[in-house]
């Protein structure tokens, strides 16, 4: 098992920091096959060999997943579009 924890500072409106954490979870679930859905104030996501969160704070988006050991080899390329996404369509600084 592999683990992704993520923290990203914004500075946006929290409805805005929502619909940027609800374009990240679109953005991964059509590049990885992901299922997502809003449970108060995060987004839990999931499909086989993968399942976490995206939570949603008043400076603050969290990305933590766990990645089983089939899809260990998509780490890099998940934290790299988790980044850009984040950085280029939200201003977000990743900490």
């Amino acid at each position: 098992m592999s683990q992704i924890d993520m923290r990203a500072r914004h500075s946006m409106p929290e409805e805005e920091a929502q619909n940027a954490a609800d374009q990240l979870a679109s953005d991964l679930a059509s590049k990885f096959d992901i299922d997502y859905g809003w449970e108060g104030d995060h987004i839990h996501f999931e499909r086989p060999g993968v399942h976490g969160r995206i939570t949603v704070r008043e400076k603050e988006i969290r990305i933590k997943a766990t990645l089983g050991l089939m899809l260990i080899f998509l780490k890099p390329r998940i934290e790299e579009e988790i980044t850009f996404v984040l950085q280029t369509h939200f201003g977000c600084k990743i900490v």
